[in-house]
């Protein structure tokens, strides 16, 4: 039962220290071909703890943990770190999973009506665009606020701006990664049955992983500002005048 241990505990592949420094879609495949394995493993191990449904926004927030990890080269114990991190963040991601479903929702809704009714009356064509932009952009401050909440421990208020700011920055690889979960879906749809596993072996890591890869250059910019930086130092300071 050794190797079935190991499989789960033992630490995920490096990079060579002498391999150059690879960016954009190359590192992106880069990265996915030495961690295609730990991907499968770490896509069981978000369907197992998403099966409650009400667990799926620690199960998001856990994979992007494990993700942000792939990326930035850092070892990992896939099973203690994903636990790990599902725990530690269970209520702060349930509480924000619902917040931005309710958003997403409302916005969806808002779509749907403006869209329904914008063919008999064009004086509609104007709120049915803001509500499209409006959704996209709250869909796309979810992605930075999930990365951003296991990069490193901020107040809601300070993580929600610094998700807005990340959004308005750099939105575009944040829309790209979407669209490229969007294909990743497709694709199964398209090519069913032949494509019955994906969802159970890569489609939920990858999509997660493409979605942090996206937005974590944006991520590592807005952390280096300013109101991150002191966000990020005034427990530290109240913790040691408490003391």
């Amino acid at each position: 039962m050794q190797w079935l241990r190991n499989m789960w505990t033992k630490e995920g592949p490096g990079i060579p220290k002498n391999a150059p420094k690879k960016t954009g879609l190359a590192l992106f495949a880069d990265t996915f071909a030495r961690e295609w394995w730990e991907m499968v493993k770490l896509n069981i191990l978000f369907i197992l703890a998403a099966l409650f449904v009400v667990t799926i926004p620690a199960a998001i927030v856990a994979t992007a943990r494990i993700s942000v990890a792939f990326i930035e080269d850092r070892n990992t114990y896939l099973l203690r770190d994903f636990a790990e991190a599902f725990f530690r963040y269970f209520w702060r991601a349930t509480a924000w999973g619902l917040a931005f479903t309710l958003a997403i929702g409302l916005g969806i809704y808002a779509i749907v009506t403006y869209a329904a009714t914008a063919r008999d009356n064009l004086v509609l064509a104007l709120p049915l665009t803001i509500a499209l932009i409006a959704t996209v952009f709250i869909v796309a401050v979810a992605c930075h606020l999930v990365v951003l909440m296991v990069m490193r421990d901020l107040s809601a208020p300070v993580l929600l701006r610094l998700a807005a700011v990340a959004s308005v920055v750099r939105p575009l690889p944040a829309l790209g990664a979407l669209a490229f979960v969007a294909a990743l879906w497709l694709a199964h749809i398209v090519f069913y049955p032949v494509s019955v596993f994906m969802p159970a072996t890569l489609n939920f890591s990858l999509g997660m992983f493409a979605v942090t890869f996206g937005v974590h250059r944006a991520a590592v910019m807005v952390l280096a500002l300013p109101m991150a930086i002191q966000a990020h130092r005034e427990p530290h300071a109240g913790d040691a005048k408490h003391i």
